[in-house]
């Protein structure tokens, strides 16, 4: 009777472990999401002074603005995963625009003020880089383990399901076509 017992009790706290485990790698998943808004805030910060500085220099490129301004807006207002990686792969595209423009403007590219925002900017897309990284790779562990015996069991009875990767857009692996008519 009473190695039954021993084995209910091991039972229970193999359960636990194996629970807390899943726990663990969700708070992971989360955390890493967190990590991207965070970067993504910063971006989203100094969008308007990139665009002010640019504007000075280039005046006639309106639309390239609004363009950068409407990308900013909707990845701002992303609710979801997959709406936000479509509008990031937009603001992506927009500010490479704006940086393929400043090459025709010696003056901009020589402005201390347009030289610090694009390093800023190189340094937080660096950092974006390696946050969606280490959220893909947070996603990945968890996706695996709780596919894998007796993990499955586990995240059927508790509701844990498999979570979606922070992915690009095709268009933002195209390169980006600007125009000067």
């Amino acid at each position: 009777m009473l190695w039954i017992l021993g084995l209910l009790i091991l039972a229970v706290l193999v359960y636990v472990f194996l629970y807390n485990h899943l726990v663990n790698l969700k708070a992971r998943i989360e955390n890493a999401w967190a990590q991207i808004d965070v970067q993504l805030k910063k971006r989203y910060d100094l969008v308007p002074n990139l665009v002010e500085t640019v504007k000075a220099y280039a005046k006639h490129e309106k639309q390239l603005f609004e363009n950068v301004t409407q990308a900013r807006t909707a990845a701002l207002n992303a609710t979801n995963l997959k709406e936000k990686a479509k509008a990031e792969s937009q603001l992506s595209a927009a500010l490479k625009s704006i940086f393929a423009v400043a090459e025709n403007y010696p003056q901009l590219r020589a402005s201390e003020n347009f030289k610090l925002l694009q390093e800023q900017l190189d340094a937080i897309e660096s950092k974006i880089a390696y946050s969606r990284q280490f959220y893909n790779d947070a996603v990945l562990e968890y996706n695996s383990t709780i596919q894998q015996i007796p993990y499955n069991f586990i995240a059927s009875i508790h509701n844990f399901t498999l979570k979606e990767y922070f992915k690009i857009e095709e268009t933002e692996k195209q390169n980006v076509k600007v125009s000067f008519d």
